[in-house]
């Protein structure tokens, strides 16, 4: 009964994590993270690694998927990508003090707000958009963004994809499609460096069955949502995105409150 129990919670991550990757660059860490806590009682540092683990190979298939479709601007994202990277380990190494106390309650508001952005005032923007913008402005944009969002990734070990995808299509002029699977590619990297950072920096007892589960389901449902997103216009795409994440933001929201009743 138990492997039922953690298959079937591995499952409901999974789906939910991969959907958020697929389908809006988002870190299935947001996801994976509360669910395994709240429902596995796996301790929170241990599940933030977990969940960025599964985090890796979703992402990375899911930017094969978007470069096949061209909907990717990798090398005008190096400032933004080298920041990310340097501030996620900065903030994996403060979040071994605290993780426990912001885990949760940012990653789902974020994904409320942003589902309903996405409803209510759609990304319109065209691939030009970015190249019009003021090179410097891009640049220390970059760099900003990178290090706030480098740090929230690292630290609650979830957001930070939401957060890219908040900064690529408000602050950086990228159209959503490309905003989805620029973020999904850097998100790669962060998610690989989070792991790294957080299962040397602590010892932890790895329930290596639950990871495993957790890396499949998450990756074959981001494969699936990334093959369906890019198949669709942006009126569609905006459509799905803020479905997916007000869905998620609101189980999210669920879960937290069966954490604070079970207390």
């Amino acid at each position: 009964m138990d492997i039922l129990i953690k298959i079937l919670v591995c499952l409901l991550a999974g789906v939910g994590a991969g959907f958020g990757t697929g389908f809006a660059g988002m870190s299935a860490s947001a996801v994976i993270t509360p669910v395994l806590i709240v429902l596995l009682d796996i301790d929170p540092y241990t599940a933030v690694g977990i969940a960025l683990a599964s985090d890796v190979l979703a992402s990375a298939v899911s930017t094969l998927t978007y470069r096949k479709n061209k909907n990717t601007s990798i090398r005008k994202a190096y400032p933004l990508f080298v920041s990310v990277i340097v501030f996620t380990i900065v903030g994996s190494f403060v979040g071994t003090y605290l993780p426990d106390k912001v885990l949760g309650s940012y990653s789902m508001l974020l994904a409320v707000f942003l589902g309903l952005k996405f409803l209510i005032w759609p990304v319109t923007a065209d691939k030009n958009r970015m190249h019009s913008l003021n090179k410097k402005y891009f640049m220390l944009m970059s760099v900003i963004s990178g290090a706030a969002v480098g740090f929230v990734c690292g630290f609650v070990g979830g957001g930070g994809g939401l957060t890219l995808l908040f900064v690529l299509t408000a602050f950086l002029g990228y159209e959503l499609k490309t905003a989805i699977g620029t973020s999904v590619f850097i998100m790669t990297f962060t998610a690989f460096t989070g792991a790294v950072s957080h299962f040397t920096m602590v010892q932890t007892k790895l329930d290596y069955f639950v990871l495993s589960l957790c890396i499949v389901f998450t990756l074959v449902f981001a494969v699936l949502a990334a093959k369906i997103a890019n198949k669709q216009d942006h009126k569609k795409l905006n459509r799905i995105v803020g479905i997916v994440l007000l869905v998620i933001g609101l189980g999210l929201i669920a879960l937290e409150l069966i954490k604070h009743c079970s207390v």
